[in-house]
């Protein structure tokens, strides 16, 4: 994800690091924070693979700032993983949702509606948190109060997601 990331930010615009890295914090939250040694290998194998540009701009303060920018390899690395998702990425909601961030820049509206189709195929299958001989629990079925309150939110927020997904879906198609 961290990839996708870095190549969708860079996408908007050209960013040093430390703008690049509150970009990432504010779009994945307390949840899955981005360190400098994550972030920062992340970069130099961009630009190992010349999918990122690095330049040096004066600082504001006192020392130069490094500024990236995307070539057009990252550009066509970043269309090729909008066009085609890692299961993941379709299944667990804080990786959908950073996808679908990054989802407008890729141009084609079919492909766009093919990635949501996805999502929506996966949200139609039977889920739940917990199972009782091997059937998924709904929330009426659910033998405590915090139990029931998840699946109760759960449910409402897959209904939203779903109408959202047949929406976007039937606009883009």
């Amino acid at each position: 994800m961290l990839e996708l990331t870095i190549l969708g930010f860079l996408h908007e615009e050209p960013l040093h690091g430390y703008e690049l890295k509150e970009r990432i914090a504010a779009l994945s939250g307390h949840v899955r924070p981005v360190s400098d040694g994550a972030l920062y290998p992340a970069i130099n194998r961009l630009t190992a693979a010349n999918l990122l540009e690095q330049h040096t701009e004066p600082g504001a303060g006192a020392a130069p700032r490094r500024v990236l920018s995307l070539t057009p390899a990252g550009r066509a690395r970043l269309r090729a993983r909008l066009r085609d998702p890692k299961p993941v990425e379709i299944t667990d909601s804080t990786r959908f949702n950073t996808f679908l961030a990054f989802l407008r820049h890729l141009k084609d509206p079919a492909a766009q509606a093919a990635v949501l189709q996805r999502r929506l195929d996966f949200l139609q299958q039977p889920a739940s948190f917990f199972y009782t001989d091997g059937k998924p629990v709904r929330a009426e079925e659910a033998d405590d109060i915090f139990r029931r309150g998840m699946l109760t939110v759960a449910r409402a927020t897959g209904t939203a997601e779903k109408a959202w997904l047949t929406t976007a879906i039937a606009e883009l198609t």
